[in-house]
């Protein structure tokens, strides 16, 4: 398989601070169209993958590729045009909070020197994506997390970018409104043939993400789908983190059924504190 099939490529990347090892020769791929699940406990390196894929930070060793081309070692001006390609959403929105919501998503097309004639339809559209478009004029204090959430995904949105990379974006939410956000990474998935890196570690999230798929009917409704005789989802893809390498990486079936002692510890603490949730 050629780099021609990756939106992303980590290859043998590794990575240090003050002298401990976060990534250790960290190896895997996203397929273009394919959300990659990155699970793992605090500290081991989750967050830190996204960071390089964006080139904020970079390997002590090894290759990170983002549609094809080696930003290993690219200069910050070369990296500004590669992350026009890519999306990020926060774990907490991280929105400008003097701006309104509309500002907030308009913030990037202002940047690039857009007409306000252009800027105007994109924003409408990105809010309707994401279901908020009455609340254009709203400041970021008069919205609830979800919304702050929902906000950040529209303002990711802008440039129709191929690539997301979502930082634990329902952290903190009640399950309604994670679950809210899990439907518009479907719907990017599965509409909008989007790849991303989905950090995580709720076991909700893994439910939604690894076993439901949305279509859109004769009628332009949307309707969400559970995997089954009709369909086996075959884009979403799962990765374990432990102590900066990856120990996991496969189906969600495979991962259920890991007997490693570490990926077997951690869901079943992930399935009693969301039982206690």
């Amino acid at each position: 398989m050629t780099n021609n099939f990756h939106a992303i490529e980590f290859k043998d990347v590794s990575l240090a601070f003050d002298g401990r090892a976060v990534l250790d020769k960290v190896s895997f791929n996203v397929r273009y169209g394919e959300s990659k699940v990155v699970m793992g406990g605090s500290g081991t390196g989750k967050s830190t993958l996204l960071r390089l894929a964006l080139g904020l930070i970079k390997p002590d060793s090894g290759g990170i590729l983002i549609d094809g081309e080696d930003i290993t070692d690219y200069t910050e001006e070369r990296l500004m045009a590669i992350r026009q390609k890519i999306g990020m959403v926060f774990q907490e929105g991280a929105l400008f909070d003097s701006l309104s919501v509309y500002d907030n998503v308009a913030y990037r097309l202002r940047e690039q020197k857009a007409r306000e004639s252009e800027i105007e339809p994109i924003v409408m559209r990105m809010l309707r994506f994401v279901d908020l478009e009455d609340a254009a004029d709203k400041m970021p204090n008069e919205l609830s997390g979800g919304m702050r959430r929902r906000v950040g995904i529209a303002r990711a949105l802008v440039g129709s970018p191929k690539i997301i990379l979502y930082d634990e974006p329902t952290a903190g939410l009640d399950p309604i409104t994670a679950r809210t956000i899990c439907e518009l990474a479907l719907k990017l998935r599965d509409l909008e043939e989007v790849s991303s890196i989905f950090v995580t570690h709720r076991l909700q999230d893994i439910e939604v993400l690894a076993n439901e798929y949305v279509v859109r009917d004769d009628y332009g409704n949307l309707i969400f789908e559970h995997e089954g005789d009709k369909m086996c989802l075959v884009n979403t893809k799962f990765i374990m983190l432990k102590d900066g390498n990856v120990i996991f990486n496969g189906s969600d079936e495979e991962m259920r059924n890991s007997r490693d002692p570490y990926i077997r510890k951690f869901l079943d603490n992930e399935r009693s504190r969301a039982l206690g949730a």
